[in-house]
């Protein structure tokens, strides 16, 4: 069963110890919002996954965070979201991690509840088990009239 929370006020994510974020919904307008960032777009068609992955999680953080604490400067002391200041979050690779564990992929988990009933592959029989024995010989033809 697909669940909608249809609750759409941003919420709160314990990203690492002492670091929590304010985040947006995860919705369909913020992942194609996303997918046109200038950066995600400059990408050379062959960028590797990794390149790709990276700069969509920075797009996408970049309009889902709107408040955040427990993050600071070289000197520790507090400082406001900036794109700057997400991009350099996320390059700090268990803050990617858990970006991606805790925020995308929850959202996209909703991908996952609406597949939980699959056909079987390869046509309508291919899972089905056989129930008869096999037959010890070829049956004989009927008789003809």
């Amino acid at each position: 069963m697909l669940r909608l929370d249809l609750a759409n006020a941003p919420r709160w994510l314990e990203l690492l110890p002492g670091v929590r974020l304010k985040l947006r919904p995860l919705t369909t307008a913020l992942m194609v919002a996303a997918r046109s960032d200038p950066a995600v777009e400059a990408l050379p068609p062959e960028a590797t996954t990794e390149e790709l992955a990276l700069a969509m999680a920075k797009a996408v953080a970049r309009l889902a965070i709107l408040e955040w604490e427990g993050v600071g400067d070289a000197e520790g002391h507090p400082v406001g979201v900036s794109p700057e200041g997400i991009d350099a979050l996320l390059d700090l690779w268990p803050a990617f991690e858990a970006f991606q564990a805790g925020y995308v992929a929850k959202g996209l988990l909703l991908e996952q509840e609406k597949n939980a009933s699959s056909p079987s592959p390869n046509g309508p029989t291919a899972g089905a088990r056989p129930s008869a024995q096999p037959a010890r010989r070829s049956a004989r033809s009927a008789p003809r009239a």
